[in-house]
């Protein structure tokens, strides 16, 4: 009897078995065709939204104009409906002065530096004035006049007090017009001065036209045509910066021991501010990250790192290159921590003709009368009269 119901039982078992693997199977199937269809579509949205970032980017670089009086970029951007294609004029293109770079970006693009010595283009080397000023420029309509038919030779930068919103110059068509750097606070005597004529220098090296820099001043004035001064640049294999040892506490009197091992007593040195120097000198400049910050951390209240600085660091990076003078004539015979000033009737044709034939020294391994090219301190009130004899006695 208990056989017989065995065997009654086996046939309802292996059918229940049957339905459940049917069902087992069909359950399965339903879940690998769904995991199946998630990863595809996962996979088609991502490529929605890539191709979306991609085309949107590609979009505004294209829209993108490259247009110097409107790019605030740091980097090129190029038309490409205008070009087609990035070309080396496109990347040699400097950005406007009023560009939007911070410090560190500022700096990074303007110590680039090519390793091939030749350019693959014709470049017509121009010199940059950088002028460090307080605000306006009172002797704009003189240098105005010393720039008038050389466009294409220069280039120019002014760096002011940020507080100062106002025009250079009155004159429309100034060359002032428009220079304005992005600056910072400068005070006078202390490191600001020094971050300051390096952030004129970063700006005037995106240019690889620029192979030579000449600080000046709002008070500054050239006292040859603008054609001497840059034959005289050009042709120079020499840097001009005044570099000496001054015993006493206003040379060696304000080293800091606390700058050793950076700097040691017998490498510091003194000179003018007012200095002129070359592309691979500007770049080192620019570049510094060993004596630039000895200097910021340690030379302060009375070091006056603006007269300490440049000297120190050519004296120990570029000592053999250097002329070891200034091209800027300054009065230092009233003593005092100020020059003399130079007002209306101060400026006669004998006291010019004094400041261009000054001394006698060396350029280029001769010997020559032309020592100075520029001169200060000169105030609003000598204009009248420097505008009246400088067609006679600069020759512009």
């Amino acid at each position: 009897m208990k056989d017989t119901d065995d065997q009654q039982l086996r046939p309802q078992t292996s059918w229940k078995l049957q339905v459940h693997l049917q069902n087992f199977i069909f359950y399965l199937l339903v879940f690998g065709c769904g995991l199946a269809f998630g990863i595809a579509r996962t996979s088609y949205i991502r490529d929605i939204s890539f191709n979306f970032q991609l085309d949107q980017f590609s979009n505004n670089r294209t829209n993108t104009s490259l247009s110097n009086s409107s790019s605030s970029s740091p980097f090129i951007t190029i038309d490409r409906n205008r070009t087609g294609r990035i070309g080396l004029e496109e990347f040699l293109r400097a950005p406007n002065v009023s560009h939007d770079m911070n410090e560190e970006e500022l700096l990074w693009r303007a110590s680039m530096v090519p390793r091939l010595p030749n350019y693959p283009f014709q470049l017509v080397p121009k010199v940059a004035f950088l002028f460090l000023t307080k605000g306006p420029m009172p002797l704009a309509p003189l240098w105005d006049l010393f720039f008038k038919g050389h466009q294409g030779l220069y280039s120019i930068f002014v760096h002011s007090n940020p507080s100062f919103n106002g025009n250079y110059t009155e004159e429309e068509d100034s060359v002032f017009r428009g220079r304005k750097i992005p600056s910072k606070e400068v005070q006078w005597g202390k490191f600001s001065m020094v971050e300051a004529e390096r952030r004129l220098l970063a700006n005037a090296l995106l240019d690889f036209s620029n192979q030579r820099f000449v600080l000046l001043s709002e008070s500054c004035i050239p006292l040859f045509n603008f054609s001497t001064i840059y034959s005289y640049l050009m042709g120079s294999t020499t840097t001009f910066i005044e570099v000496y040892d001054l015993p006493g506490p206003v040379g060696r009197g304000r080293y800091n021991h606390r700058m050793r091992p950076v700097i040691q007593l017998d490498k510091w040195r003194k000179g003018s501010q007012w200095v002129e120097m070359d592309r691979q000198l500007a770049v080192e400049v620019v570049s510094d990250r060993k004596y630039f910050p000895t200097f910021r951390k340690f030379c302060k209240v009375s070091c006056y790192s603006d007269e300490h600085y440049l000297p120190t660091f050519v004296n120990m990076k570029s000592r053999k290159k250097n002329s070891n003078r200034s091209l800027t004539w300054v009065d230092w015979s009233r003593g005092g921590p100020h020059p003399r000033k130079f007002g209306r009737l101060d400026i006669t044709v004998n006291f010019l003709e004094r400041l261009r034939k000054w001394r006698q020294c060396e350029n280029n391994g001769r010997w020559t009368n032309i020592c100075y090219l520029f001169a200060r301190k000169f105030t609003p009130a000598a204009l009248d009269r420097l505008m009246r004899f400088a067609p006679k006695v600069m020759q512009f």
